[in-house]
């Protein structure tokens, strides 16, 4: 990895995370972007669980799709998913603290694969996500 592209991975975590309200509303703190990977935690509230007392899968598919989002547009071109899955694996309770690790499996043309792992405080994995994405070309992710 050059100098140039962290400083773009830097600009683009900074850009997009100033109008990432749903990233915010939630709590989410962005821990690390290079080019290709990114890793945001965020922290379980009393208002993200469900009617089992656990956190609502939504959430955590939220916090993985956060992660792929400032991964895939890294390289400062407009990025946007075309699809994803996710595997909850186990719960998340109140008050863990879950990391999602987002890293480029490939990138080719406009798409691109992303392989993201969520897990708690104790490394323990919550959920795998796997994100498809599709690149604008010509349109950067954030300008300035």
């Amino acid at each position: 990895m050059t100098d140039a592209a962290q400083r773009t991975a830097d600009r683009v975590r900074e850009g997009m995370f100033r109008n990432d309200r749903a990233s915010k509303l939630l709590g989410m703190q962005i821990h690390e972007v290079k080019p290709g990977s990114a890793t945001l935690r965020m922290t379980i509230r009393d208002d993200m669980l469900n009617g089992h007392d656990i956190c609502h899968g939504g959430l955590i598919a939220t916090l993985a799709d956060s992660a792929f989002a400032f991964a895939c547009n890294s390289y400062n071109e407009l990025t946007v998913a075309s699809g994803f899955s996710i595997d909850l694996l186990a719960p998340g309770r109140l008050g863990d603290v879950v990391t999602a690790r987002c890293f480029e499996v490939s990138k080719a043309g406009r798409t691109g694969v992303y392989d993201t792992e969520v897990t708690n405080q104790r490394g323990e994995r919550i959920a795998m996500f796997r994100g498809r994405s599709y690149t604008v070309k010509g349109k950067p992710a954030v300008t300035g």
